[in-house]
């Protein structure tokens, strides 16, 4: 087995502590795997044993070969253990905005990462099945990736990326049938997405999103739904909410305000949208996932 994950679990909260990026740990699970939450994108890849697996889209029952994203800020967890093998890969959202950016205008990239794991109700989770040779070669960038751990990031920066960008390829392309896969990603979507992840506390509305873009309204719903399965708003919702569950987890700012800084100052409609996506109060996900050891980077430069 692997040496233990560069990440801390305080409480029922994960996060990285020694200023990793990415990493990739091959682990055993026996009986009950505790419900936690994460503040960075994980993917679990099952090579051996059973168990089920436990989360806001009910209980999944595993197999070799499935692999579970989920999106920072999902609660989860395993059950029923019995010599479940899993290969985890987490990576920190600072990669996921920066050297990973690119990924939003690729068809498969950016419905695995970005909008796959929102569309259908899945709430931050997308599940598929690696088998045969794509399990093969996943598992030999997951074992590239677990080596290395042992060396400096600031030296393999490239190198961890790199074995990181063939996994989710691989990953990616598992989740559509041969012949499948989505056209070319429409430009406006993806400055769409970078105008709305850009300034995620503005009062947007389809209109002024479309003015900016120099489209229709119409026109731009019809196009990102296309992309994303989702129309503009939605993805917009699924982004504030994710903001929101990070201050909760790593700030004590009141939870009205921040309400205010994603975009949602009426403070019953913040506490619908957030149940509505995870499933309980945001004091109840602050009280059950909290920690106030790890500052890790946020979402936005959105200030408190």
């Amino acid at each position: 087995m692997s040496a233990p994950p560069p990440v801390d679990n305080t409480r029922s909260m994960l996060h990285f502590i020694d200023g990793s990026v990415a990493y990739a740990g091959h682990y055993l699970h026996e009986g009950v795997h505790e419900t936690h939450t994460h503040s960075f994108v994980e993917i679990a890849v099952v090579v051996g044993g059973s168990g089920t697996h436990h989360s806001l889209s009910g209980r999944r029952r595993l197999e070799v070969g499935d692999a579970i994203l989920l999106r920072p800020g999902v609660w989860h967890g395993y059950e029923e253990c019995r010599g479940l093998d899993l290969y985890n890969c987490c990576f920190s959202t600072e990669l996921l905005q920066r050297e990973l950016a690119w990924m939003r205008g690729d068809p498969m990239l950016g419905y695995l990462l970005w909008t796959g794991p929102y569309s259908d109700r899945r709430r931050g989770i997308l599940t598929t099945r690696l088998t045969g040779d794509a399990l093969a070669e996943s598992l030999t960038h997951l074992d590239a990736l677990d080596r290395l751990r042992a060396l400096p990031v600031a030296l393999h920066r490239g190198d961890i990326i790199g074995r990181l960008a063939l996994f989710l390829s691989h990953l990616a392309r598992s989740v559509f049938d041969v012949g499948a896969a989505p056209g070319r990603t429409h430009p406006a979507v993806t400055r769409a997405m970078h105008l709305l992840e850009e300034r995620p506390a503005y009062a947007w509305s389809l209109t002024a999103l479309a003015d900016a873009l120099h489209l229709t309204p119409g026109h731009l719903v019809r196009v990102f739904k296309t992309a994303t399965g989702l129309p503009p708003m939605a993805y917009l919702n699924r982004h504030r909410v994710e903001i929101a569950a990070d201050r909760l987890l790593h700030t004590d700012t009141p939870i009205g305000r921040i309400g205010e800084l994603v975009g949602w100052p009426d403070p019953n409609y913040f506490a619908r949208r957030f149940r509505a996506h995870y499933g309980m109060s945001a004091s109840a996900y602050r009280a059950r996932f909290t920690h106030r050891v790890a500052k890790l980077r946020t979402f936005t430069g959105i200030d408190a």
